[in-house]
């Protein structure tokens, strides 16, 4: 029997600018607030004793500021290094020394990890929405499965580009006993959280992830187990 046994967490950013704002913030590149930047450290002093072998962050700024902020009171010694593979980035940035680059934790960007995007809802206030379309049309794009504002993405469009890139990116990681953070938002957690608890449609849409409140799994033998 496999008894390879791994951490898995998932982080929520810490909240952004635009959180505080009330307004529809999506795929809009925006920064953590001030309060976002505490809550960042808070999740990272929660899982400070775990040790991180490989991050996972999304293109937007306040997954990866999120993400820098919580190792940043890591208890480990190692270095988060953002890969670039391709550009004169990934070109320039190499690292000539093994000893350096044993003491660096990957991290990985994706955007299949990303928020979902909300359309033309984009940079608009939550409460005028409400006003302009109804209570009750805001709340299903908002919480729907498989409804998508305009222009924008379903709940069940955004899982099908996180899922498959979790399955296919980062569970052969856990496989090899490697711990992973994933910081990145409340919809791509939401439906990696949605393969792992086997949750319904109904389900899904009815769970709260909450800003910088690390969830952790471990896996061990295939099977995924919610830390209490």
């Amino acid at each position: 029997m496999d008894k390879t046994k791994a951490k898995l967490i998932l982080l929520r950013h810490g909240a952004s600018l635009w959180n505080e704002k009330n307004i529809f913030t999506g795929w809009v590149d925006i920064p953590l607030s001030t309060k976002g930047i505490e809550e960042s450290f808070q999740a990272g002093k929660k899982i400070a004793h775990i040790p991180i072998d490989v991050i996972f962050v999304s293109t937007l700024i306040r997954a990866q500021m999120t993400a820098m902020l919580a190792m940043s009171v890591h208890e480990g010694d190692r270095v988060p290094c953002i890969e670039h593979p391709e550009g004169k980035l990934g070109e320039w940035g190499q690292i000539h020394s093994e000893e350096t680059r044993k003491s660096c934790i990957p991290v990985h960007v994706a955007w299949q990890l990303n928020e979902r995007m909300y359309g033309q809802l984009q940079g608009m206030n939550k409460d005028e929405m409400r006003h302009k379309y109804g209570a009750d049309q805001v709340q299903i794009w908002r919480r729907s499965f498989d409804i998508a504002p305009p222009e924008g993405e379903s709940l069940e469009m955004t899982a099908a580009r996180s899922i498959p890139y979790f399955q296919e990116m980062i569970v052969p990681l856990l496989k090899k006993g490697k711990n992973v953070l994933i910081s990145a938002h409340g919809n791509s957690l939401r439906s990696i959280v949605m393969y792992l608890d086997k949750l319904s449609n109904d389900e899904v849409v009815k769970l709260e992830m909450a800003t910088g409140a690390p969830m952790i799994y471990t896996f061990e033998a295939g099977s995924w187990h919610k830390d209490a």
